[in-house]
């Protein structure tokens, strides 16, 4: 997702959190990320875009997705310590986009409510241009009030940089795409289907790049895939509960993040409430549920690794939180280290 490095000039490491303005959220928030404990201090907010839900940085400028109906990207300046919009929202020609990423000189957004991936190309000052292409998914799934259309969730390049991958909860299904860096054309390549009612809405590649990891929505389960980089192609080998069995849920599973070194993964479920721990084997085609703890608030949207890969940062939407864990190295289970308000979280990104 483009650049996480310090902005040049800057040797303190920050983090930006999205929020949804619509439900009281402050808009995009820059905080100071303090290296020793991973408190964030925040140090200035804009509301100038509306529901930015999801963000992506790329030096000294973050995107963000306009989660509305039509929707729009927007960039910002964070050379200092508030963020400051870049000129005027940009259209991404789709409805609802929830995730966004950088890729080839384009910024990418996955349109939920169209069904549809959109890319932007990328002027040299890092602000997008008008959509070059929008490629629209076909489909749908069992569960009528959530899939009785596309409803594209993710979309994100792959280890190697030659696949645009995007995930669709209402198709149940992972298309593969080719990325002109010329034209911006997004060509579909292929697509592998999950199990149908299952919902998937993000996956995270292993850092090795030969498997991927797809949780599920609408039944809280992680679907572990086989990544074939070269044929471009994703293989479901087999699902993973993300709640302990017996659990009564109802449990709606949002983030999926993967250790740098793979040994674990670590997944946010709401309704539960709860970030689950799963150990990864040594090739990283299994995944075992070991252990769940509170999320430290209600209703995880997101979860991000910092840096260094030592913490883990939810951020709790109803709750209007981000709350910080420690990790133990040894056996991945996070430790509830702080929080700060930050009311209608719905991601945070470092930088």
């Amino acid at each position: 997702m483009g650049d996480t490095g310090a902005v040049q000039g800057r040797s303190a490491p920050r983090a930006y959190i999205g929020s949804f303005t619509s439900a009281g959220g402050l808009g995009v928030l820059a905080a100071d990320v303090d290296e020793d404990t991973g408190a964030l201090t925040v140090t200035g907010a804009s509301d100038a875009v509306a529901d930015p839900s999801f963000l992506a940085l790329a030096g000294p400028v973050l995107h963000a997705v306009s989660e509305t109906e039509p929707g729009a990207v927007a960039a910002f300046d964070v050379t200092g310590p508030v963020p400051l919009p870049l000129g005027a929202p940009v259209p991404v020609d789709g409805s609802g986009p929830t995730h966004l990423a950088l890729a080839a000189g384009h910024l990418l957004t996955a349109n939920y409510t169209s069904g549809s991936v959109t890319a932007l190309p990328l002027a040299e000052d890092g602000i997008p241009r008008p959509a070059a292409t929008v490629l629209a998914h076909e489909g749908s799934g069992p569960v009528t009030d959530r899939q009785s259309g596309a409803h594209a969730h993710q979309v994100l390049p792959d280890p190697s940089g030659r696949w645009i991958v995007s995930v669709d909860l209402g198709t149940d299904s992972v298309r593969v795409c080719a990325l002109d860096p010329a034209t911006g054309t997004l060509t579909l390549h292929a697509e592998s289907a999950l199990r149908p009612g299952t919902g998937p809405r993000h996956l995270a590649f292993h850092p090795a790049g030969t498997h991927a990891y797809v949780l599920n929505e609408l039944e809280p389960t992680l679907t572990v895939c086989r990544w074939d980089a070269e044929a471009g192609v994703l293989e479901p080998l087999g699902e993973t509960s993300v709640v302990p069995a017996g659990t009564a849920g109802p449990s709606y599973p949002s983030e999926v993040v993967v250790a740098p070194d793979g040994r674990f993964l670590w997944a946010a479920v709401r309704g539960d409430d709860t970030l689950a721990v799963l150990a990864l084997c040594p090739d990283g085609a299994k995944a075992e549920l070991i252990a769940t703890v509170p999320c430290g608030g209600t209703w995880p949207r997101d979860l991000t690794l910092d840096p260094s890969g030592r913490r883990l940062y939810a951020a709790n939407e109803r709750s209007g939180d981000v709350t910080w864990f420690d990790l133990d190295p040894e056996t991945g289970v996070p430790a509830r280290a702080g929080a700060i308000d930050a009311p209608a979280a719905s991601c945070v990104v470092f930088g």
